[in-house]
Parts: structure tokens; C-alpha cells; sequence
């Protein structure tokens, strides 16, 4: 027999245990069915998607060419694992990333989502300084960003920077070089938003020139730190932290988990300034948000080091049961193909023209401090003061209550905080990311 709705939520409240979610306050927001950029719930109600379900969906739900791919390949085969084993679907998709990703990255690890494209990544740096031609086994160091977001197995948690997310577990983790985060919105004092770039790279420098040989590598988020506010670096941050990163002989770790695959305009983020990374973490909207799937990109020199007779034991001994799964390859592959039919890219300069056209009009409420963009990423930051900056009690939830204003009028948000996210489907429509902001919008005006 089919569970009422009611049945589902009641299973949903007590055993379904929900991630960054208090299950005592829970109240089960149950979908059943979507289409583009439509969510169904199991009583019937429709929602506009505004943050991508978690900002992974591209093309909308069910795409008839994503749908199809994933059809096709369950007539060949669902799984293959990738220890010692290969299909065709897997080894296209690592054909085409290499060929779409910057100049020089040449080889694909997959794995499942972005905490373990990152964790690949941390480990293959640590591995290579110790098994190249000249080892240098002291390079155990990493660097990350204050407010650094990039996943949460052990290893991504350690470099991340959130401390209500990451407090908790500080017994487990390994210490990284923290560098504040170079925030448009709040300055350092004395800095202005004109040399806040060589200012935050002047940090870089003077740690590097002070640790390098001890330094593995440094993590970043090109461009957005989506999880910590939707925090936009200035221009020119992402470049230089390559050359002062290649200068003092330290990975640079590119995390485009949420960045990637068409959010920022282009396909990657690193396109912005012409950077390539020694190693690009790529999920999320890898599948077009579809299934799990993740890949770490990386050069001739990382594999190379890895290689050698089975007595020097140099193999990377890291692996997941669904890493590379066909299943995902198909649909990636699909996801890539509609990139280039649909001309997704360059249809987005409208849609970002428009959500920057409601982002500069939510800008002048009186208690938004400050509005962000870069592509299809949108953010509004509320605050008690604008002059001072000074942030709402985090334990008021104004964020929160925007989103059940908009919920209400059938437009599904998540805040960060009380910073509201704007980040729907590269699908979404003009008429749809209308709906979408001015329901934010009024939810502001209703929550200040």
C-alpha cells in the first residue's frame, strides 16, 4: 500500500535524520515529482527551485536528454567499479573534461561528491611532494581561507574554515595556515575595495616566503566562497594567488565544487583569470545535478609521480565503491552535451542581467547591507545597521523567515545565515527568476 502523506511525514520527523538540520524544529518539506525548474511536493503544491536543490541542478529536472542518457546506459551496464576495471561511459566523460578544463590538467580521478573530490585532491598533493623525483616529505602543510567551505569527511573539514559546522570535530582534524578571507563586503580597516586584492595577496606572500617548505599546498574557492556567505573575492585575487603559489613551489588546490560548470558565466571559474590550478575538484553540477558523481583534475607532474614498478608502492591507494560510476558518466556526458545545444552559456547574459537588476533593487531596503553577483549567483546580506554593518542575533533566523515567506508563495530558498541565496537552475526563465527574487524580496521586507 502507498504511505498518505501524512504517514511519509511522520517517518520523515522520526527516523529520516536530516543533514544540518535540527531534527527537534524539522518540518518535513516533502517533494515527490519536478519539472525544470518546478518542485512538486506530496500534497501537490508547487515550488519555483531558487537554489538549484542545493545548487547542483543545471538543465532543470527532468531533461528529457539527461533522462534518456541515464536510460541507455542502465541497458549496458549500472556499475563498474574503477579498481583495476574501466568502461567506455567513464573513460568518454574523462575524454571530454580534459578537454574542456584549463590548458594542462590531463588526467581525472572520480569519486562521488565534492568533500571527497576534495579529500582526493589534499591526498595526492601530500603523496606527491613525497614520491616525485626530488621528494621534499616535509611539505605536509596546507593553507585555506577563513570561512572556507569544502565538504565534510575529516580531511575537506580541516580545511574548511565554518566553526559552528567544524568546532565540534577540532580533535580530529589536522592544522592548516588560515589566511582571513579577502571579503568584498567587510574590509579590513584601513583597507579599501580597490587594494583589498594586493592586500589580502600581500598576506599570501609573507606567510609563503615564511613556510613554503613546509607548505603542501593552498585550497581555494575560485572566486565565491559559496558556503560562507556567498563571499565574492575581488578581481585579480584568484591570479595572483597562482603566481605567488607557482613562485614559492606550492600546489594550488582549486575547488569548483559549486563554482563550476557554468555557475560564474563560464564553464569554470578559474576561466575568469586565466588560471590554471594543479588540481580542479569538480560534483555538483557535474550530473546536472542528477546523481553522485565527482572528479579531481590534475597534471602531467602529479600523475607522473605516481608511477613507477609495483615494488616502489607509489600507486594512489584511495578509492570508492561508485567512483566513475557509468550511470553518472552518462548523464555528465548528457549534461555537456545540452551545455553545447542549448548554448547554455551563452544564453545566461540575460538571465544575469536581470537577476543583477533585482539585486540592485533588494540593495536599497533598509536593512540589506550589501548585494553580490558573480553570473548566476546572487546573494543579499541582511544586517541590524547598515552604516555599521552590525549583523542581526544569529539565534533571530531572519534569513530563515525570508525563506518561509517565499515558501509560502510557492518559491523554495535556503539561506546561509541571514545572507539570502539566489542561485536557481542556468534553466530557470525570466519570468521564473522574476517570481523568484520579488518573492525574496517581499520576504525580506516582511522579516526586517
Amino acid at each position: 500500500m502507498t504511505p498518505t502523506p501524512e504517514q511519509l511525514r511522520q517517518w520523515d520527523r522520526r527516523i529520516v535524520w536530516h543533514a544540518f538540520t535540527q531534527m527537534v524544529e524539522y518540518e518535513p518539506f516533502i517533494i515527490e515529482r519536478a519539472k525544470g525548474c518546478t518542485l512538486v511536493d506530496v500534497d501537490g503544491r508547487e515550488y519555483l527551485d531558487g537554489v538549484s536543490s542545493l545548487w547542483c541542478n543545471v538543465h532543470g529536472h527532468r531533461h528529457p536528454k539527461l533522462d534518456a542518457a541515464i536510460r541507455r546506459q542502465l541497458d549496458k551496464v549500472a556499475h563498474v567499479t574503477s579498481l583495476g576495471a574501466s568502461n567506455p561511459t567513464t573513460i568518454e566523460l574523462a575524454r571530454r573534461l580534459v578537454d574542456l578544463a584549463p590548458a594542462g590538467l590531463e588526467h581525472v580521478f572520480f569519486s562521488d561528491d565534492g568533500a571527497t573530490a576534495v579529500e582526493v585532491a589534499i591526498k595526492m598533493a601530500l603523496q606527491y611532494w613525497r614520491q616525485r623525483a626530488e621528494p621534499r616529505p616535509e611539505k605536509t602543510g596546507y593553507v585555506a581561507l577563513g570561512g572556507a567551505y569544502h565538504g565534510d569527511t575529516l580531511g575537506s573539514v580541516s580545511v574548511g574554515g565554518v566553526p559552528r559546522f567544524h568546532a565540534m570535530f577540532e580533535p580530529l582534524l589536522f592544522d592548516v595556515f588560515r589566511l582571513p578571507a579577502p571579503d568584498s563586503y567587510r574590509l579590513p580597516e584601513g583597507v579599501t575595495a580597490e587594494n583589498l586584492a594586493a592586500h589580502c595577496l600581500g598576506q599570501l606572500e609573507r606567510l609563503l616566503e615564511e613556510h613554503h617548505e613546509r607548505i603542501a599546498a593552498m585550497v581555494v574557492e575560485p572566486l565565491v566562497q559559496c558556503a560562507a556567505g556567498m563571499i565574492m573575492h575581488p578581481a585579480g585575487y584568484l591570479r595572483g594567488v597562482r603566481e605567488l603559489t607557482a613562485r614559492y613551489d606550492v600546489l594550488l588546490i582549486a575547488d569548483e565544487v559549486a563554482v563550476g560548470m557554468g555557475r560564474t558565466g563560464r564553464m569554470f571559474a578559474c576561466e575568469h583569470e586565466g588560471v590554471t590550478p594543479d588540481l580542479l575538484c569538480l560534483a555538483k553540477g557535474l550530473t546536472g545535478g542528477y546523481l553522485p558523481l565527482a572528479a579531481t583534475l590534475t597534471t602531467d607532474a602529479i600523475w607522473g609521480a605516481f608511477l613507477g614498478d609495483f615494488a616502489e608502492n607509489k600507486t594512489f591507494y584511495h578509492g570508492h565503491t561508485y567512483g566513475g560510476n557509468p550511470l553518472g558518466a552518462a548523464v555528465a556526458l548528457a549534461t555537456l552535451d545540452v551545455f553545447d545545444e542549448e548554448q547554455t552559456l551563452v544564453n545566461l547574459g540575460p538571465k544575469i542581467a536581470r537577476l543583477g537588476e533585482h539585486l540592485a533593487r533588494i540593495g536599497r531596503l533598509p536593512h540589506v547591507g550589501d548585494v553580490r553577483q558573480r553570473g548566476l549567483i546572487g546573494a543579499a546580506e541582511l544586517v541590524r545597521d547598515r552604516r555599521t554593518k552590525a549583523p542581526y542575533a544569529w539565534d533571530e533566523r531572519r534569513g530563515m523567515r525570508v525563506c518561509e515567506h517565499a515558501r509560502g508563495e510557492g518559491v523554495w530558498l535556503r539561506p546561509l545565515g541571514d545572507v539570502i541565496v539566489l542561485m536557481p537552475p542556468l534553466a530557470v526563465t525570466l519570468d521564473e527568476l522574476d517570481r523568484i527574487a520579488l518573492a525574496a524580496e517581499r520576504g525580506i521586507v516582511a522579516a526586517t
